[in-house]
C-alpha cells in the first residue's frame, strides 16, 4: 500500500504503518492537550492508542496466521486509523476455512479481553465493568472494554468485515459461492448505508467505516464474479500471441521505438528462445532517466519473474498476477520455449468478449422462444 511504512516482519508477513495514522495520533494529542494541558495525560493517552492498535495487529495477526495453516500466505499486514488490514492472497475455497479464518481475528480480542480480566481479578482492580469504563477506567480496564468492543463490532454483518465474511461462510455451505458472495455483499452495503445515515447526525467517523464497508463489498464481490467467470478456463484462450521481444544486448533505446510503435508495454527478453527476464515499462523509465538510451536491456530488466503454462487455468495466473508486482506472464511450453503472454489487460478483455457473447446467446435464445 502506498505511503506505507515498514514496522518489521513477523512469521514471514510485513507489518506496515499507513502515513494517515499519524493524523489519529495527531488528534488524540490534541484531544487529550486541551483536556488538561497535561503532558503525562497526552502521553498516556498516545500510549493508550497505541495499546489498542498493538491489539488490532495481533487481530490481523489471528487471521494471517490461520490462513497460513491452510496454506495461504499473507501479502502484508498494514495499520490505518480505521483499524488493520490484513492482505490475504486469496480467501479459502472452502467455506469451512473461511469461516475459522474470519473467526480468528475476534478470537485473538477475546482471548487479550480474557487475559485483562484475569489479571484484574486476580489483582482486585477490576471495577464494576460497563461503557463508561472505556472513559472513567484504568488503563488496563479500558484495554479490556475496547477489545470486547471489537468483538462485536466487526461481528457486524457487514461484508467484508468479519462478521461478513463468517457470514458468507455459512451461505457458501447452502448455496453457491458466488450467491453467498452476492447475498453477503448486498447486506454489507446496506449496512454501510445505514452507517453513513447515522454518522451524518453522529460520529462522522462512521462515515469514514461506512465508505470502506461499501468500497470492500464491491471489490470482492466483483472479484468472486471474475472468479466465477474465468473457473475451468484456460490461459491458452486467453492469452496474447502477438507480441514483441527483446534480447538481453538491445538497448533501451530499442525497447522505446516499440512503446512508441505499439500498445504493448512490458517486454519478455528471450535469449535461444527462452525468456531470462522481463523488462517493465515502470523500470524502463526509471532506466532512462538514470542511465540514458544507451544501456542496455540485460542491466534493467528483471531476472526474478514468474511463468505460466498454457493449460493453466485462468482463475489461478489471475491471482499470480495480481500478487506479483510484474504485471505481465511470459507463457512457456513443456520444453522452456516462450509461445505467449498474459496481462490483466488482456484478461479484462477476454472477460468483455465472454460476456458479450454471453448476452448475445441469451438475446437468441429469448428471440427462439417467442418465436416458437
Amino acid at each position: 500500500m502506498k505511503w506505507s511504512w515498514k514496522l518489521g516482519e513477523f512469521a514471514g508477513i510485513g507489518v506496515y504503518i499507513h502515513a494517515t495514522f499519524l493524523l489519529l495520533i495527531g488528534w488524540i494529542v490534541l484531544v487529550h492537550w486541551m483536556q488538561g494541558h497535561s503532558i503525562t495525560t497526552t502521553l498516556v493517552g498516545i500510549l493508550f492508542i497505541l495499546a489498542l492498535f498493538g491489539c488490532v495487529l495481533l487481530h490481523e495477526f489471528g487471521h494471517a496466521l490461520t490462513a497460513k495453516k491452510y496454506g495461504i500466505k499473507t501479502r502484508d499486514i498494514t495499520l490505518l486509523p480505521i483499524g488493520g488490514v490484513a492482505r490475504l492472497e486469496r480467501m479459502p475455497d472452502d467455506p469451512k476455512e473461511e469461516l475459522w479464518v474470519a473467526l480468528a481475528g475476534p478470537a485473538v480480542n477475546i482471548v487479550i479481553a480474557a487475559i485483562i480480566f484475569t489479571w484484574l481479578k486476580l489483582t482486585e482492580g477490576l471495577g464494576t465493568p460497563n461503557y463508561a469504563s472505556i472513559v472513567r477506567g484504568s488503563f488496563l480496564e479500558r484495554l479490556m472494554m475496547v477489545n470486547i468492543l471489537l468483538v462485536l463490532f466487526n461481528m457486524i454483518p457487514a461484508f467484508p468485515m468479519d462478521g461478513g465474511r463468517v457470514l458468507r461462510a455459512f451461505l457458501a455451505m447452502r448455496m453457491e459461492y458466488t450467491r453467498a458472495t452476492q447475498i453477503a455483499a448486498t447486506l454489507g452495503q446496506g449496512i454501510a448505508l445505514l452507517f453513513g445515515f447515522i454518522g451524518l447526525f453522529t460520529n462522522p467517523f462512521l462515515l469514514f467505516i461506512a465508505l470502506f464497508v461499501w468500497i470492500g463489498a464491491a471489490h470482492e464481490s466483483s472479484i468472486v464474479q471474475i472468479k466465477s467467470a474465468l473457473g475451468g478456463i484456460p490461459l491458452s484462450r486467453a492469452m496474447l500471441t502477438d507480441f514483441k521481444t527483446l534480447s538481453p544486448d538491445d538497448t533501451l533505446n530499442r525497447a522505446v521505438e516499440l512503446i512508441l510503435s505499439g500498445s504493448q508495454q512490458d517486454f519478455p527478453v528471450v535469449e535461444n528462445g527462452r525468456v531470462v527476464g522481463v523488462l517493465t515499462r515502470s523500470d524502463l523509465l526509471i532506466a532512462l532517466a538514470k542511465k540514458g538510451l544507451n544501456s542496455t536491456v540485460g542491466e534493467v530488466m528483471r531476472k526474478d519473474f514468474q511463468v505460466v503454462e498454457p493449460s493453466e487455468m485462468l482463475e489461478t495466473a489471475l491471482m499470480r498476477l495480481q500478487s506479483s508486482d510484474c504485471h505481465t506472464l511470459p507463457v512457456v511450453n513443456n520444453n522452456g520455449y516462450l509461445v505467449g503472454l498474459l496481462t490483466l489487460d488482456n484478461i479484462g478483455e477476454f472477460l468483455m468478449i465472454q460476456t458479450a457473447l454471453g448476452t448475445s446467446r441469451e438475446n437468441s435464445q429469448r428471440e427462439r422462444r417467442n418465436y416458437l
